[in-house]
């Protein structure tokens, strides 16, 4: 057993795209030495922001030996009359490396086919893995770069290759780079160095000061970091995503303390963490109380020479951005927030939908009509219309034209500064959360209406200029945005059925001569189903059966086709459920392919069955709640039996069509309530 290391030498890369880049290379990697059939140990990966390297221990000398037969052609296909090999058998044979005179015959199914006895013996390790050089070239990345004169692209120039099995250098080639056993250390603290042997990897890095196991640089990083916290008494945030970014960033990380003038500090906190945290890369500090002290913990990748000066420059490269925001933060103050209001008239939201300022006009409305759908007090009713007023006025103030990540969190605090109330500034401040798949959501009702009514006027805005998304395009971000409503309504519990409630947005917008030309029911039924979509990824991510979400996704309402889809994988196990989604799934197949509305009469039953579900779905529907729910399940359970006996007894397609639209109109009436539970016919039962 022998143990081979591979390395892709680059330029720096993006600290975010490493860790995702060394999984997927060691994914792919597995895969390969899997489908090629060659026995090896555990993967060890490494990275740092000039390299991606694997070492794979337990190396086999050679691919396993494999042994198969072969299936071709019927033999009255292989032979002619005459007992002589047709050309589909010679082209067989010699497809397979071998010839007709080593078939075999053999039955399958009472006719014979010919075989071939398939036997290859494994190839030497070195020769396989000189095919990894595919996988090198197959990696995908975010964004790609080319470089010199060669038409290729990667994330960036690739300047080394390291292909090593225990002191052999397995030969490959990418452009004009020829792998070998030398690899490189530290830009500024190493030298190149050639291994000996492929576990001498991570040694001979380390002594020229690169630490290539991310998870000890890592670790390195805490350490240094608690040890600063410690002689200062701090209290250090270590944010897990900075860290890995910090991480990702060097190759050998020093710690190091940095201050700012306390003047500073007057600055909201807000400001003050992003330019730290988001800007530069720093650890903020906090005091024992939570109060920000006026100072930094920044990470250098190199070691503790000259350590003053590289901390003198970080303070004031820090310096300098915080006296942009002590200005902009001055300037900002000297108009009030109606004054910032007023110059959204002139930002654009969308050159195909109008201005930011329409845009709230909007969203007001909306929000009063989600208010009202969601019964909202009184007093959250008025903060929730004064915050959908003025929320976007941050947008054009001086502070978020210089830190735009501060969007929203800047409105808040100057709602709070102009005296606005706690449920304003809160739901000014959280206007665009969940900012991501698993963002954080709002914290309050009124935030989240403003929330649910921003995101669904861009959604319902987009669609009525047909800018809808397409295949992997959504430049507008819409089904985040529609995730988000999905996960706030999952959250509130609300009713939203955006079927519905598309009519009655654009009915209001309307009577507030707030459409601004935009024909909202254009694709009215593009965005329902774009929203069914987006409910269903939402039950996906729950880990219910994927026949359980195809059902529950149906459903109209956002909350109850969350409530359906639990309530059937809560019974999906049960002894009765086939009987039970059969016997339910019958009605609604015959009842949606043929509709019929209206009032049954018992006059026109011809047989007891008729009457016993009659009596059965009105003593059912009497006591039916609105919202999914367990009492409405095993209501409808209850049913089985009377719907069984009814379709053994009953023609539903009668001659008489008097008795034919009676006991569709009966089924229809059932079918209402089934659809509670979304489209059984789409549960798989066995």
């Amino acid at each position: 057993m022998a143990t081979y290391l591979i390395e892709i030498g680059l330029e720096d890369m993006p600290a975010h795209v490493v860790t995702p880049s060394l999984t997927q290379f060691a994914t792919k990697t597995a895969a390969y030495l899997t489908e090629n059939h060659l026995d090896h140990g555990a993967i060890t990966a490494y990275a740092t922001p000039r390299r991606l390297a694997l070492s794979i221990a337990s190396v086999a000398a050679k691919q396993a030996d494999t042994e198969e037969w072969v299936k071709g052609p019927a033999k009255k296909i292989a032979q002619d009359a005459d007992g002589n090999w047709t050309k589909a058998a010679i082209g067989f044979a010699r497809g397979q490396g071998m010839t007709p005179d080593d078939i075999e015959f053999r039955t399958l199914k009472g006719v014979e086919y010919v075989y071939l006895h398939k036997q290859t013996s494994g190839q030497a390790a070195a020769t396989v893995l000189s095919g990894l050089i595919d996988v090198v070239k197959g990696l995908t990345f975010p964004t790609r770069m080319k470089w010199g004169d060669f038409n290729f692209e990667y994330i960036r120039p690739i300047h080394w290759l390291v292909s090593l099995l225990d002191s052999e250098i397995v030969p490959m080639q990418l452009l004009d780079v020829t792998a070998g056993r030398r690899t490189q250390g530290h830009r500024f603290l190493g030298q190149a160095v050639d291994l000996a042997q492929a576990d001498d990897y991570a040694a001979a890095l380390l002594a020229q000061s690169v630490i290539v196991d991310p998870a000890a640089r890592k670790q390195r990083i805490r350490e240094q970091i608690a040890e600063i916290a410690e002689t200062h008494d701090w209290v250090i945030d270590l944010d897990p995503d900075l860290l890995e970014e910090v991480t990702n960033l060097v190759e050998w990380p020093t710690a190091f303390a940095g201050s700012f003038d306390d003047q500073y500090l007057d600055i909201p906190e807000a400001v003050l963490i992003t330019s730290m945290k988001d800007n530069q890369r720093y650890f903020y500090v906090r005091n024992h109380q939570g109060a920000l002290v006026n100072a930094f913990i920044g990470v250098r990748n190199g070691n503790s020479a000259y350590l003053g000066n590289v901390v003198a420059g970080n303070e004031k490269v820090l310096t300098a951005r915080l006296e942009d925001a002590a200005f902009f933060y001055a300037e900002d103050q000297k108009l009030t927030l109606a004054e910032w209001v007023a110059k959204l008239d002139h930002v654009s939201f969308h050159d195909k939908i109008g201005s930011m300022a329409e845009k709230m006009q909007r969203v007001t409305t909306i929000a009063g009509l989600l208010a009202d759908h969601v019964g909202l007090a009184a007093d959250a009713r008025a903060d929730l219309l004064r915050a959908a007023s003025l929320y976007k006025f941050d947008l054009v103030t001086n502070m978020v034209g210089e830190f735009a990540e501060l969007q929203g969190t800047m409105g808040g605090v100057y709602a709070k500064l102009a005296g606005e109330a706690a449920g304003v500034v809160t739901a000014v401040a959280e206007q665009y959360r969940p900012i991501s798949a698993d963002g954080e959501l709002p914290t309050t009702p009124v935030a989240t209406l403003l929330a649910i009514a921003d995101k669904l006027d861009s959604l319902m805005t987009f669609f009525a200029v047909d800018l809808l998304p397409s295949g992997s395009n959504d430049p507008y971000a819409l089904r985040r945005q529609a995730y988000g409503i999905v996960r706030m309504i999952a959250a509130a519990g609300w009713s939203f059925d955006l079927a519905q409630l598309q009519p009655q947005v654009a009915a209001a917008l309307a009577a507030a001569k707030q459409t601004f030309g935009l024909n909202f029911a254009a694709h009215a039924g593009d965005l329902t189903a774009f929203m069914q979509d987006r409910v269903a990824q939402y039950l996906a991510g729950e880990h219910l059966r994927h026949d359980v979400v195809d059902a529950a996704s149906a459903v109209g309402d956002v909350a109850a086709s969350i409530k359906a889809a639990e309530l059937l994988q809560a019974h999906a196990e049960d002894a009765d459920f086939k009987a039970t989604m059969e016997a339910l799934g019958r009605v609604v197949r015959i009842a949606d392919k043929t509709p019929v509305t209206g009032l049954v009469s018992p006059a026109l039953f011809d047989n007891d069955s008729e009457a016993a579900l009659h009596d059965a779905v009105q003593s059912v529907q009497a006591a039916f709640t609105p919202a999914p729910s367990e009492a409405n399940y095993q209501a409808l359970r209850g049913l089985t039996a009377p719907i069984t006996t009814y379709f053994e007894a009953t023609m539903i397609m009668a001659e008489d069509p008097a008795q034919r639209q009676n006991r569709l109109a009966q089924l229809t009436q059932l079918a209402k309530l089934i659809h509670q539970f979304g489209d059984v016919t789409a549960l798989i039962v066995k």
